[in-house]
C-alpha cells in the first residue's frame, strides 16, 4: 500500500467557540485572520503555496527560525513530514511528524502517514500504536479542513485500509520473529484479519492482497495463498512479478501440478472469497431497537427522593429556567447600562475593560413592578423594551432570554458575572474578531445569532425536538423540560417506572435505561457526559427531528468531532493545551487516565451531590481532593510515598495530586478552571519556547518569581537520587519520574 501523502491546508477555518456546530454550518472566519503579523501571514501563505518538496522544507525552516512562536507550529512541522516522506528522508520525517503531534495529538492525516512510514520502516510495534490511534481518530473526527465532506467519503475509507494494513504488516512481521509455527500462529491470525479489513475497504489494493497470500503462506495454508497470490498478480498492479514468484516457488513444490504448463496451473486458481462484512456494523444495526418513552424527572422522585431533591439544586437541573425573582443574581437594580464599543477582554487571568471611545448607550436593564427588562436601542435609534423571561445558568454567570410572540427565545447580549460582579459582552471575550454575536449594536435584528431554541437549547434543555422543520433553526424547536433532567443521562425511563409500580423487575444491561452508571463501559460512560460536554461534537437532527437524544438504539446521539485545528485559536494554547472549559471532554480523551485506565467523569464528580450549594463544581471528595486520584493511584496513600513523588512537605500545595496534574490555566466564566489533561506534568522546556502566557508552567504557578530555566534545572534535578533532608526544598524540586505524555 502507497504511502498516505496528504494535501496540504488547503484552506484553515476557524470555528468559534462556545456555539452549536453541525455538518451544515461550515466556520464562517479563518484562522489566518487571527495572525496578526502581516510577515508571519505571509510566510505561511507561502510554505502552502510551494509545489517543490524540498523548497517547501526550506521555507517551512526559515518560518521556525523567524516565527518559534507562532500558532502553526504544529502545521508547519506537518508540512516539514510530510515532504520529506516524499523526497525519501523516513527517519526526518518520523523526527518531524513527533513534533507536530505533540502539540496536535488528534492530526488524522499525518497519523496514517506515520504508521505507514513506521510499518515501512520496520517500526512494527510503534507502527501498531499508530495505526490503532489513527483507527480511533477515523472514527471520530470528522473530515479535516484541507478536505471536503464530499471528498471525504471517498478517502476515508482508504485511511482506514491504510491503517489496517499497517496494522497487518507489523503483525505478521512480529509473528514472524516468533521461534515456533506455535507461536507465530497466533499473531499471523490477528494480522490476517487486519489484512481482511483493509480488502474490504480497498479492495483493489494489490499490496493488501498479496500480503494476505503471503500471511496464509506462512499459516501454512497452501490453497487460501495461492488464490490471495494469484488475485494480486491478476490486479496487475507493481506487485504482479512478486506474487508470480510466490507462485512459481508453489508451483515448482507441488508435483501434482508440474504435469500441467504453470499458466495452466494459474488460470485454474479460483479468486479467494471476498472479506465478509464488519460484524461490528452488524452488531450495530442489530442494537437499533426503539427505545421506550420518557417519564419525566417528577416519575424519579416517587422513588428516588433524596437523589431527586440534591439533583434539582445542581446545576445542571438550573441551567435553564422560566423567570423567577428568587432565581436571578443579576443588578437589575441600579439601572445599569452598557455602551456598544466597550472592549471586554480576559488576559492572565484578569477582566480588562476598555471604555467605549464615545458614549453610546446602547443597553439599560431595569426592574419594574416584580420583573426585570432589558432595554436595547434599534437601528433606528428608538428605545424597544424586552421582558426577562428566562435565566440561563445559575453558579458563575448568568445569562438571561426573552420570548418573543412569535414562540422564539433570543439571548440576551450581555451577561452577569458572580465573581466580577459586573455586566460582561462574554462572547466579546471569547470569540475571534468580527464575531456577530459579540456586536451588541447588532442584537435587534433577532437572527439566528441570538437565537436559544437554535445555538444553546440542545445544552440547557431536555429531550429538544423540532416539530417544524426537523433541524436547528431557531422556528419549531420543543423540549420536554428545561434543564438537564435525570433522563438525559439515564435514558427513557417509562418502562422502568412502570415495571416498578407494578413490582415487576426486567433483565437489561447496564447501558438501557435506566443507566447503570456504575457498570458501564468508560467510553460509554463519557460519551453520555459528551452530549453537552464536548464542544467539538457535530450535531445532526435524527429522523423526527430529535435534536439531543435517539429514539431507538442508544438514548444519546454519538457525534463525531470537528477537528480540533479547525477552531479558533482563542482556544488554546500554543503548546497544544486546551484553554477553554468548553473543551473539558476533549481533554479527558486525550488522557491515559481514560484511554488505559477507564477513568470517567463520574470518577471525579457526582452529577447530584448532596452538598450541591457548597460544592458547584459536583466533586466527589471536595473535602480530599487527593482521594480522586488515589482511587486509582493507591501506591501513594502513604505519606511516605507521597512525599517522594512529590518532593514537597506532604501538607503543601506542591503535594496536591491537582496542583501539577490539574493546574488552573483554562478560562471558564471570567475565572480559572483546573486543565482536565490529567497526566500533564510541568514541561519548562515548551515554556521556554512559548513563554509563560502560551505555555503556562504549574511549577510558575505557585514559584511566580522563578525564571523559566530555574524550572528546567529544578527539573532535571528530580531525576537524580535525593537526600531526605533535601525533599521539599524550594531549591530543590525533586523528579517525578514522569514526563509529559505525547500522546
Amino acid at each position: 500500500m502507497g504511502l498516505v501523502l496528504c494535501a496540504g491546508m488547503a484552506r484553515c477555518v476557524g470555528q468559534d467557540i462556545d456555539t452549536l456546530i453541525t455538518s451544515q454550518s461550515p466556520p464562517k472566519t479563518t484562522v489566518f485572520d487571527e495572525v496578526e503579523d502581516p510577515g508571519e501571514r505571509r510566510a505561511l501563505l507561502a510554505i502552502f503555496k510551494e509545489k517543490s518538496s524540498e523548497l517547501r522544507i526550506k521555507q517551512a525552516e526559515i518560518f521556525l527560525r523567524c516565527y518559534p512562536r507562532s500558532s502553526f507550529i504544529a502545521e508547519v512541522y506537518q508540512i516539514i513530514a510530510k515532504a520529506q516522506i516524499q523526497t525519501g528522508d523516513y527517519t526526518g520525517s518520523l523526527e518531524n511528524a513527533a513534533k507536530s503531534l505533540r502539540l496536535y495529538p488528534e492530526n488524522t492525516l499525518l497519523t496514517v502517514s506515520v504508521a505507514d512510514v513506521q510499518a515501512q520502516q520496520g517500526l512494527y510495534r510503534e507502527a501498531e500504536s499508530s495505526a490503532e490511534q489513527a483507527l480511533y481518530l477515523l472514527s471520530h473526527f470528522a473530515n479535516p479542513v484541507s478536505v471536503s465532506s464530499r471528498d471525504w467519503v471517498k478517502l476515508k475509507p482508504e485511511l482506514q485500509a491504510s491503517c489496517y494494513f499497517s496494522l497487518g504488516r507489523a503483525r505478521m512481521m512480529e509473528a514472524l520473529r516468533a521461534g515456533t509455527a506455535s507461536g507465530q500462529a497466533p499473531g499471523l491470525k490477528q494480522a490476517l484479519s487486519d489484512l481482511d479489513q483493509a480488502a474490504r475497504l480497498n479492495p483493489g489494493d494489490d499490496e493488501v492482497v498479496l500480503l494476505q497470500g503471503l500471511t496464509e503462506l506462512a499459516l501454512g495454508n497452501l490453497q487460501s495463498a495461492e488464490m490471495y497470490l494469484a488475485r494480486a498478480s491478476r490486479l496487475g498492479g507493481p506487485l504482479k512479478a512478486k506474487a508470480l514468484a510466490e507462485l512459481r516457488k508453489l508451483y515448482a513444490d507441488s508435483p501434482q501440478f508440474n504435469r500441467e504448463p504453470f499458466e495452466v496451473y494459474l488460470k485454474s486458481i479460483p479468486d479467494p472469497t471476498p472479506p465478509a462484512e464488519y460484524r461490528g456494523q452488524a452488531d450495530a444495526t442489530s442494537r437499533l431497537a426503539e427505545l421506550p418513552q420518557y417519564a419525566g424527572s417528577r416519575a424519579c422522585q416517587q422513588c428516588h427522593p433524596e437523589v431527586y431533591e440534591n439533583w434539582s439544586r445542581t446545576g445542571m437541573s438550573r441551567m435553564f429556567r422560566p423567570f423567577a425573582p428568587g432565581d436571578v443574581f443579576g443588578d437589575f437594580s441600579h439601572n445599569a447600562t452598557f455602551n456598544a464599543g466597550e472592549l471586554d477582554t480576559w488576559k492572565d487571568g484578569q477582566l480588562l475593560v476598555a471604555p467605549a471611545p464615545a458614549k453610546n448607550v446602547t443597553i439599560r436593564v431595569t426592574s419594574a413592578q416584580g420583573r426585570d427588562y432589558f432595554e436595547i436601542k434599534d437601528f433606528a435609534g428608538h428605545w424597544r423594551r424586552y421582558r426577562v423571561d428566562y435565566t440561563i445558568g445559575s453558579k458563575w454567570e448568568q445569562a438571561y432570554a426573552t420570548k418573543l410572540s412569535n414562540g422564539e427565545i433570543h439571548v440576551f447580549p450581555i451577561q452577569y458575572n458572580q465573581i466580577q460582579k459586573r455586566w460582561v459582552n462574554f462572547w466579546q471575550v471569547i470569540d475571534p474578531p468580527g464575531s456577530p454575536r459579540a456586536d451588541i449594536s447588532q442584537w435587534p435584528r433577532l437572527d439566528s445569532t441570538t437565537s436559544y431554541q437554535a445555538n444553546c437549547a440542545v445544552c440547557h434543555t431536555s429531550q429538544l425536538r423540532n416539530i417544524k422543520s426537523g433541524g436547528f433553526e431557531a422556528q419549531g424547536p420543543e423540549f420536554r423540560e428545561p434543564g438537564i433532567n435525570c433522563e438525559m443521562c439515564h435514558g427513557p425511563s417509562l418502562k422502568h417506572v412502570g415495571a416498578m409500580q407494578r413490582a415487576q423487575p426486567y433483565e437489561k444491561r447496564p447501558i438501557d435505561p435506566p443507566v447503570d452508571f456504575a457498570h458501564i463501559e468508560a467510553r460509554q460512560f463519557v460519551a453520555i457526559c459528551s452530549q453537552c460536554h464536548m464542544q467539538s461534537a457535530v450535531r445532526d437532527p435524527g429522523p423526527q427531528g430529535e435534536l439531543n437524544y435517539s429514539r431507538v438504539g442508544e438514548f444519546f446521539m454519538h457525534h463525531e468531532s470537528r477537528p480540533y485545528n479547525a477552531f479558533s485559536r482563542k482556544g488554546f494554547y500554543k503548546d497544544g493545551r486546551f484553554r477553554e472549559t468548553t473543551f473539558f471532554v476533549e481533554s479527558v480523551l486525550r488522557t491515559r487516565c481514560f484511554r488505559n485506565g477507564n477513568a470517567t467523569c463520574g470518577s471525579c464528580h457526582d452529577p447530584h451531590p448532596a452538598n450541591a450549594r457548597s460544592n458547584p463544581n459536583s466533586l466527589k471528595f471536595s473535602d480530599h481532593p487527593d482521594q480522586i486520584c488515589l482511587q486509582c493511584h493507591a501506591e501513594y496513600r502513604q505519606e511516605a510515598a507521597l512525599v517522594q513523588h512529590t518532593h514537597h512537605p506532604y501538607q503543601s500545595e506542591g503535594s496536591r495530586c491537582v496542583s501539577c496534574h490539574m493546574p488552573r490555566i483554562v478560562d471558564a466564566l471570567l475565572f480559572e478552571a483546573r486543565s482536565h489533561e490529567f497526566d500533564q506534568i510541568p514541561d519548562a522546556r515548551m515554556t521556554e519556547i512559548f513563554g509563560e502566557a502560551e505555555s503556562p508552567n504549574a511549577c510558575q504557578l505557585c514559584h511566580r518569581q522563578k525564571p523559566t530555566d530555574w524550572v528546567q534545572q529544578a527539573l532535571a534535578a528530580w531525576k537524580k537520587p535525593i537526600k531526605p533532608q533535601t525533599i521539599g526544598s524550594i531549591g530543590t524540586l525533586p523528579d517525578t519520574g514522569l514526563s509529559r505524555s505525547p500522546h
